[in-house]
């Protein structure tokens, strides 16, 4: 992994001083930079080499970077990052391009949550167009992502990366939910691969998160990319067709860019006056200077915002019954998770892990506070995060995760007890808890195996905050378990999920039945 570092005393090759990171990936930072020898603004991308590369090999690599761009920017000017140097230093290799007066795409998403499917289809027409040039030229991307998209305030865009596949002579891993299943196997790459990248970021501009989650290791996630079935969209209206024949895991499967396009001008010719859901540029995100476009030093800021939020995504993603050191339930990465255009925020609601679901006769209903009283059997938890709820005697705290001081998950149970309770914490929630369900995390949980939603997502109230259950079922080591877990708000972006997990043979025992009732009456949160 890249290690980001801005320094405005250090220089690049002597010459690029770094001001301002922009966009982040795997193995890969994009930075806002300034060449001290002109005084004009640049983009710097840092891409880490594998150890003790050859000289001969970053020869070839820089070398290819800017042959392939000059040729594109021959192909598409204006459509293609101009790259100016190539330079390999400190174990990275650093790619510098002109300034380019726009916001990535990953960011737009980052911000917005989703796009309606008619300017999706605007900016895959224009995408379409750059990638025909480049693969009648025999020029394949190979690393297409909504990190190399750049987006002009009037709508068009710009694609950097040309050049840089196979680059830093190691497998592709710069963005790997973008990857293809041919690229997930490390074999051979061409024009088909670019078109099942750009099947994956329409599906992510009209769904709110990529068609495959990022995990918590690269080979994780382009494992899922390579195996997992995808997720139909919901949300890409006339788009539909074309994004799932663009992510045909068999490259040979995939629609033909003459079909694709023909659905890219169907949507613009029927709906050509839709709303572009034009969103301005972060405030402060850029100045205009006397010259050139330059921006704003306030960006650490948001970029601290989305590092936070993602961290936030594994604390509460994981499953109650994973072990430690696994995140292997995590969810969508921020830019998938978003979700709805009306909460820019990248992390996701209440509830985030597998549990169940439901209200069917026989859940049990929220009732007053309080642990007096308790059944036998019973001692009251209180936690040093201010949540106290009443366990069943012998629980303890077996396992607590934490992001940022903004999410936490304090997984209880006991030895020998295959039950499970978890409580989740964050600060950064969206404002519907049945949709967190619904489009954050039952996603995640059909791609575990093995799961089958028990009813509907229903709204509910639970000590007076906005709330909503879920109920399911799911495996654990061989054996089918049950969930129930309730998500509530208790302020606009902060709130807690409680999930309770039982095998399925054992959920209409009386005395699981008690509990879960018994957590529900006593669990209170922290005074403010």
């Amino acid at each position: 992994m890249v290690k980001a570092r801005v320094s405005t005393a250090g220089l690049v090759a002597g010459r690029y001083r770094l001001v301002d990171v922009v966009h982040r990936e795997t193995n890969r930072v994009s930075y806002y930079g300034e060449d001290t020898e002109t005084g004009h603004p640049c983009l710097l991308t840092q891409i880490g080499l594998p150890d003790e590369p050859c000289p001969d090999e970053r020869r070839r690599a820089t070398s290819r970077i800017l042959r392939t761009s000059e040729r594109m920017g021959l192909l598409r000017p204006g459509a293609v990052a101009t790259v100016v140097d190539a330079i390999e230093e400190s174990g990275s290799l650093w790619i510098v391009s002109g300034w380019i007066d726009g916001t990535p795409l990953g960011e737009l998403l980052t911000q917005q949550g989703t796009f309606n499917y008619v300017r999706a289809a605007r900016i895959g027409l224009e995408l379409l167009d750059v990638l025909e040039a480049a693969h009648v030229a025999g020029i394949t991307h190979g690393e297409l992502s909504p990190g190399q998209v750049f987006v002009r305030d009037e709508g068009s865009v710009v694609v950097t990366g040309f050049g840089l596949a196979g680059a830093t002579l190691a497998p592709r891993v710069a963005a790997p939910s973008y990857a293809s299943p041919e690229q997930a196997r490390d074999e051979r790459i061409g024009p088909a691969s670019d078109l099942w990248a750009l099947g994956a970021i329409l599906y992510t501009m009209v769904e709110g998160r990529p068609p495959y989650r990022e995990r918590d290791r690269p080979e994780a996630t382009l494992k899922g990319v390579d195996r997992l079935p995808l997720r139909a969209p919901v949300r890409s209206g006339p788009l539909t067709q074309a994004v799932q024949g663009l992510l045909r895991k068999d490259s040979r499967e995939r629609l033909s860019r003459p079909v694709v396009r023909d659905a890219f001008v169907r949507v613009l010719n029927e709906e050509p006056e839709a709303p572009l859901q034009v969103v301005p540029r972060l405030r402060g995100r850029y100045v205009m200077g006397p010259r050139w476009s330059r921006r704003a030093m306030v960006v650490g800021t948001a970029l601290a915002v989305v590092t936070v939020a993602a961290a936030v995504l594994v604390v509460t993603n994981q499953r109650p019954d994973d072990s430690e050191s696994s995140a292997a339930g995590a969810a969508p990465s921020p830019s998938a998770s978003a979700g709805a255009p009306t909460d820019p925020s990248p992390t996701p609601p209440p509830s985030a892990s597998p549990t169940e679901e439901a209200t069917e006769p026989g859940t049990p209903s929220a009732s007053p506070s309080g642990t007096a009283d308790l059944p036998p059997g019973y001692t009251t938890y209180e936690s040093p995060d201010g949540f106290s709820v009443a366990l069943p005697e012998g629980w303890t705290a077996v396992r607590t995760t934490r992001a940022a001081d903004v999410a936490y998950r304090v997984t209880f149970s006991a030895d020998d007890d295959p039950r499970k309770l978890a409580v989740t914490y964050s600060e950064r929630l969206r404002p519907d808890p049945v949709a967190v369900w619904r489009d954050d995390v039952q996603p995640g949980l059909e791609e575990q195996g093995g799961f089958e939603r028990i009813g509907d997502i229903e709204a509910t109230t639970y000590r007076g905050f906005k709330a909503a259950d879920m109920q399911w079922l799911s495996e654990k080591d061989g054996t089918r378990v049950r969930t129930f877990g309730r998500g509530f708000l208790i302020e606009d972006h902060r709130g807690y999920s409680l999930r309770w997990t039982t095998p399925e043979a054992d959920w209409d025992d009386p005395g699981n039945r008690e509990a879960l009732d018994v957590i529900l009456r006593t669990f209170t949160v922290p005074e403010d």
